[in-house]
This record gives C-alpha cells, sequence and structure tokens, in this order.
C-alpha cells in the first residue's frame, strides 16, 4: 500500500505524457489483454450466476454498488464472488466531476482523460500496486512446495549471499514476508533518483522506490537499523525496537530476488508457468529500468501487477479453495492455513492505536464505523490484498466471498508497450508508469471511496447463510 509520491513538477509531465502530443502511446491494447493464438493462458471466465440463487439480493448489492461508484470515488472496477460464482459486477470510466477536479488541480485537459479513463468494461487492465506483493508470497509458496526453497524459516542469505558473512544471515525469508527484517526503508525523490534511507515524510508508504532506475541493488546492501533509538523511517513509536514490523516495498523485492536465485526464473515467467497460466489468469508484470539485471529489469515483486478485476478476483477465489482449482492443489493447503493464521501470530500489537494483522505479505482489514453506528468488520476477520490508491482482493473464508475493487487505471507506456518503470521529469515522452487516479497521476484531492461501507454492505445483502 503506498502513499502518493507526486510533486507538482511531475504531476505536469507525467500527466503530459500520459496525454496527448508528445506523451504516452494511445494503443488500445495496453488497456486490454491481447493474446495471440499460440497464447498458451486459458482466457476463461468466471461461471456466471444470479445473486438471489447464493442467497443474495440483487437490491442490496445494486444499492451497495451505487455508492462505491459514485462520481468523486474514482472507482473503475468492482467484482463479488460467491459461492464460487460471479455475481455481481460493475465498470465504469471517469465521471464528470472527477474530470473537473483533475482538470482544476493538474492543469490537463478535459480529452486527454477522456481518452485514458473515458471507458471500461469487464476486459478493461487494473493495476495491483501493492496487492503484488500477496502475488509474490504466494510464488515463494510454490518455490517451497517444488524445492527450490526450503522453508519459510530459512534464512534469505541462502540466496541472498551478499548477507551470509554478517548479522543479515539471521534474517528469515518468513521475516522478509512478514515486514520485519529489521531492515531501513528506502526512498527515492525526482531530484536524487537513487535509493536513501527514507525520512518521516515517505515512510508509511513502505517507502518510494520508483524513481530509482535499479530498485533491488539498494535494498540489497542496507545494512541492519540500529535499535532502541528513534529512525527518521520508523513512525509507529519514539524508538525502533528489534523485531518490530515496518512496512517495506525493499522487503518485497527481495523476496521476488530470492525467487529469482532460488529457481532461475523471472516472476513473470515463474508465475505464468506455475500460477497464472492454471487457474486461467492474463497479467502483466511491471519491471524497473535496470538493463542488466534479472532479465531486462529487476520484477517490481511488491508492486505493479496488471490484470482484469475477473482475473483479480481468481487470486481470491484460489484461497478460498484452499489453493486448489481444478482439482490440482496449485497452492500448498498448508501455506493457505498459515496466511488464515496471521490473526494469530501476525497480530501488529505495537501499534496500540489499530487493529489488524499483517503477515505473508496479506492484510487483515480494520473495523471502521459505519453510517448506521456499527464497527465493521470485526477485527482480523476479513483478508484482504491492498494496493495504493485502493485496489483490493477481499476474501471472507467463513461465508466463502471475494469482493474485489479497483480505482480507474492507465499504462502509461512510453513505447514499444514494454511495462519498465521510467519516471523522467525532464523527459515526458520517454516517461512509463503506472497511473491510478486519483493520487497515481498526483492529484491531492483523494477519493470518496470508503472500501468497509462496501464490504460492509456487500455482506448485509446476504440473505441466506
Amino acid at each position: 500500500m503506498l502513499l502518493k509520491y507526486f510533486n507538482l513538477i511531475l504531476i505536469t509531465v507525467l500527466l503530459a505524457s500520459c496525454g496527448g502530443g508528445g506523451g504516452g502511446t494511445s494503443n488500445s491494447s495496453n488497456l486490454r489483454p491481447n493474446l495471440d493464438s499460440s497464447d498458451p493462458i486459458d482466457n476463461s471466465i468466471w461461471s456466471e450466476a444470479s445473486p438471489e440463487s447464493v442467497g443474495m439480493d440483487s437490491a442490496s448489492l445494486s444499492a451497495a454498488f451505487d455508492e462505491a461508484f459514485i462520481d468523486g470515488t474514482f472507482t473503475q472496477a468492482a467484482v463479488v464472488i460467491k459461492d464460487s460464482k460471479l455475481v455481481y459486477e460493475r465498470y465504469r470510466g471517469i465521471l464528470p466531476n472527477e474530470q473537473s477536479v483533475l482538470v482544476n488541480e493538474l492543469a490537463t485537459d478535459s480529452q486527454t482523460l477522456q481518452n485514458r479513463f473515458g471507458s471500461r468494461d469487464k476486459s478493461s487492465l487494473a493495476s495491483s500496486w501493492s496487492t503484488a506483493k500477496s502475488f509474490t508470497s504466494l510464488m515463494v509458496a510454490i518455490a517451497i512446495e517444488k524445492g527450490f526453497i526450503q522453508s519459510v524459516e530459512e534464512s534469505a542469505s541462502v540466496y541472498i549471499d551478499e548477507w551470509a558473512n554478517d548479522e543479515r544471515a539471521q534474517i528469515s525469508i518468513r521475516n522478509l514476508l512478514d515486514m520485519r527484517s529489521g531492515l531501513p526503508i528506502l526512498c527515492t525523490d525526482a531530484n536524487t533518483p537513487t535509493l536513501t534511507i527514507c525520512n518521516n515524510n515517505s515512510a508509511s508508504s513502505g517507502g518510494n522506490l520508483v524513481y530509482a532506475d535499479n530498485q533491488m541493488d539498494g535494498c540489497i546492501t542496507r545494512q541492519m537499523a540500529a535499535t532502541g533509538i528513534p529512525q527518521p523511517w520508523y513512525i509507529y513509536g519514539s524508538t525502533y525496537e528489534s523485531g518490530n514490523w515496518v512496512y517495506s516495498n525493499c522487503d518485497t523485492m527481495l523476496l521476488g530476488e530470492i525467487l529469482f536465485r532460488a529457481t532461475g526464473q523471472d516472476l513473470q515467467t515463474y508465475a505464468d508457468t506455475h500460477l497464472f497460466s492454471k487457474i486461467g489468469m492474463t497479467a502483466y508484470w511491471w519491471r524497473d529500468n535496470t538493463p542488466s539485471a534479472q532479465v531486462d529489469g529487476n520484477y517490481l515483486a511488491y508492486c505493479c501487477l496488471d490484470a482484469t478485476p475477473r482475473d483479480f478476483a481468481k487470486f481470491g477465489q484460489l484461497l478460498l479453495n484452499n489453493g486448489a482449482w481444478n482439482g490440482e492443489q496449485i497452492i500448498p493447503a498448508s501455506y493457505v492455513d498459515k496466511i488464515k493464521n496471521i490473526i494469530v501470530d501476525s497480530k501488529i500489537d505495537e501499534i496500540t492505536t489499530v487493529s489488524f494483522s499483517y503477515g505473508l505479505q496479506f492484510w487483515t482489514i480494520m473495523p471502521s464505523s459505519q453510517s448506521d453506528g456499527s464497527m465493521y468488520p470485526p477485527a482480523n476477520s476479513i483478508y484482504a490484498t491492498q494496493g495504493f490508491d485502493g485496489q483490493y482482493i477481499m476474501i471472507d473464508f467463513n461465508r466463502n466471498l471475494v469482493v474485489v475493487r479497483t480505482s480507474l487505471y492507465y499504462p502509461a507506456l512510453a513505447e514499444n508497450d514494454q511495462r519498465k518503470m521510467n519516471i523522467k521529469v525532464t523527459d515526458r515522452s520517454n516517461s512509463s508508469y503506472t497511473a491510478t487516479l486519483p493520487a497515481g497521476i498526483g492529484a491531492s484531492s483523494g477519493s470518496s471511496y470508503n472500501n468497509q461501507a462496501l464490504l460492509y454492505k456487500v455482506t448485509q445483502s446476504i440473505t441466506s447463510q
């Protein structure tokens, strides 16, 4: 889950690069999966059913979606899966008030926004942002099952051998999965696009890595943080203590490097073979802009996976199925059990003002006050992937329910449809980035979308348990 990272200069440049002359490509294939006849990925869709057939009320669902899609929420899509059936979905492009806000705030024009965000349907791609972290977690599970990695308790230094002869050898793969590595958070900015230790203004994002061409090497060379003292990137208390939870994009980047070194395959290839093709999902993973790294760039394990909302829902359904799909065990059931158990062994006790768990790159959703005065959901009851600008896959194991929500998105690709993060303040025509609305293109006004409210109203629409 990333916070807004664009400064005022970059806002204008990047929005122009996703607009008209001198900007990103307008090829519609950027928005939709584009498979040729030789592509091995099954592009099948969900079995669809009426809400009533699975004990839900259509009128209540419609009202819930009306609120989640109101002008000002920047919602592109929402999908509800109940009892393995797709029972409700909705899609839309940018609406008039949203467009007006962006025109006024970012000094762009309405036609540019319409060209990029004006029409969406079930085939349109959405961005994951940090929802990709949860996909990386399942790739670790698969690598363990196939014998490439011994276990989550194994030292990360077995694969990140740069750590083998110092105190970083104590860091386990589980520590990285749980964001308890003991390593500092790194950031970049438009003026100094190299990875440096974050200050407290950017630490809550997990570290802003996006300006760096190489988003991996600095993550590897980090040294253990001193404990028992204040740290500029530790925002949850007066001093940082050993083992405290610290949300860190670098930790997930390292999981991607471990997978690359352990399996000999990059994330895209490994996921295509062992996950995406198995569940009929088409997805495109972004890389950084380092030609000499993994495969013409390091895959961004912490973010930036493009897929349709329906395909993101399949990921949630796979977990509801305890890792099985069409009779094949894709993810070890024992690993799904570990995810369910984060409410016991990965509660964030050191932050006393909130109630949630984070472990194995999954969240539980924090309770929030609803319009009827109730608090929803109960603490540590609903599991989720979460991404910047409101990307969610929500999983209710008790109700056999998946709810997906994504914000408006356009993959701003400078050339050749290469998903390589490459943000150049002074060269708008060669910038590529994941342009989500509203904050992903720099808007500061924010979204009125309330995630707990959507989930609550979807749950309230269930008429039979």
